[in-house]
């Protein structure tokens, strides 16, 4: 990777002139340019990211005892900056390119990333479409004009779970899980079987805290944490830990999952091609299943996705859909994309989605539509072909 980097005339963390040009389009697009600080308070990220960028991140502790890390990624500090200005709850477009750090073994823990923002906007089918048009874009002013294109939308997962007569507990679990699939099939396994199989040597105290006041179990799971001296482990906070601790003894406590469910669940996830033949699909499992009004406004959204796409000249033909697609990120809540090089690499170099419950979990008073991807330019550089 660094020997590639060289040859490119790069380093880490460093743009070049293309990466420069990329960002300048977004801006001619509407999309300001922004530099969110480089440090960052540690909590969003811990909370709202997925566990591969939990366990990467690079943390600090501020001398009055505040957590702090450098930035992982960059929708989070632009999100907080947007909530934190004038233009709060207005509609707003942004783009950046700067570095951003986490762990690798296979390259530099500085790394550039660069992306759009856009908060606001109520016509969500037609930003979904604008994200991949503008992402499709990006690859081809890197010589890549056909990269495989893979996408999803877990509002369509979030609809289906929300419709079945599931525990609440098992229902936020499993949406969840979504982005984890070996999680996913244990959690299906476990309901079949009813409820908490798990470790033996916490059932004590997850029997304890069953049924008991959430908050008053949470502040004493909380306080015997920190007498502990347990600060964070494997990347969470106390406050999450005890947050798991107390799903854990809810989940203990659930129902059976039907067999006819779980095949439900599972003919859902099966459903792959086309976003067309794919919408045709779930309209027929959400037929059979009488859930036609549970699902109906996820699946309209996606048919109007499709027409957005289509109207951008996005060959629907080329686009691979998959009900079980999803990107690791637990604040995603609907359509999710990922561009690859089929020839040379399978990370993505460009991918994103919809993050609409992101804003108000980071504060804002209201819900605010959110969308927007992330760009690897250092991936492009290397795998994206001609100059």
């Amino acid at each position: 990777m660094d020997a590639n980097l060289e040859q490119l005339g790069l380093r880490a963390g460093a743009p070049d002139a293309r990466a420069e040009a990329l960002v300048a389009s977004y801006e001619r697009a509407g999309y300001a340019r922004v530099s969110p600080s480089i440090l960052q308070p540690a909590e969003p990220f811990l909370d709202l990211s997925g566990e591969d960028i939990r366990r990467r991140m690079f943390l600090t502790t501020a001398p009055g005892g505040s957590e702090l890390c450098l930035r992982p990624d960059l929708t989070i500090p632009v999100s907080r900056d947007y909530l934190a200005s004038a233009n709060a709850g207005q509609p707003a477009s942004f783009s950046y390119l700067g570095p951003v750090f986490r762990h690798r073994a296979d390259g530099p823990a500085e790394f550039l990333q660069a992306g759009i923002e856009s908060f606001g906007r109520t016509d969500h089918a037609a930003a979904d479409a604008e994200m991949l048009a503008l992402g499709l874009e990006t690859t081809a002013s890197y010589g890549l004009a056909i990269p495989d294109i893979r996408t999803g939308d877990v509002a369509l997962f979030a609809a289906l779970i929300a419709a079945l007569d599931l525990a609440p507990a098992w229902k936020r679990r499993l949406i969840k899980d979504f982005n984890r699939k070996t999680n996913l099939a244990q959690d299906l396994d476990r309901l079949m079987l009813g409820g908490n199989n798990g470790r033996p040597e916490y059932q004590g105290v997850l029997a304890a805290l069953a049924g008991s006041d959430p908050k008053g179990a949470h502040a004493l799971v909380t306080d015997l944490l920190s007498i502990a001296g347990i600060t964070a482990v494997g990347g969470r906070s106390v406050a999450e830990i005890a947050d798991r601790f107390l799903e854990q003894s809810a989940l203990g406590a659930s129902t059976k999952l039907p067999r006819d469910v779980r095949g439900l669940i599972e003919r859902f996830l099966a459903i792959a091609g086309d976003p067309d033949d794919a919408a045709a699909e779930l309209r027929a499992l959400a037929t059979d299943a009488n859930l036609a009004g549970e699902l109906g406004p996820a699946l309209d959204l996606l048919e109007s996705r499709n027409g957005f796409l289509a109207a951008r000249d996005i060959d629907l033909k080329r686009v691979q859909f998959s009900t079980a697609f999803g990107r690791g990120f637990d604040y995603y809540t609907g359509f999710v994309f990922e561009l690859t090089d089929p020839s040379r690499t399978g990370d993505p170099l460009v991918a994103g989605g919809r993050y609409d419950g992101l804003l108000t979990r980071l504060g804002a008073a209201a819900p605010i539509p959110a969308v927007g991807f992330s760009v690897w330019i250092e991936r492009l550089a290397i795998y994206g072909g001609g100059q």
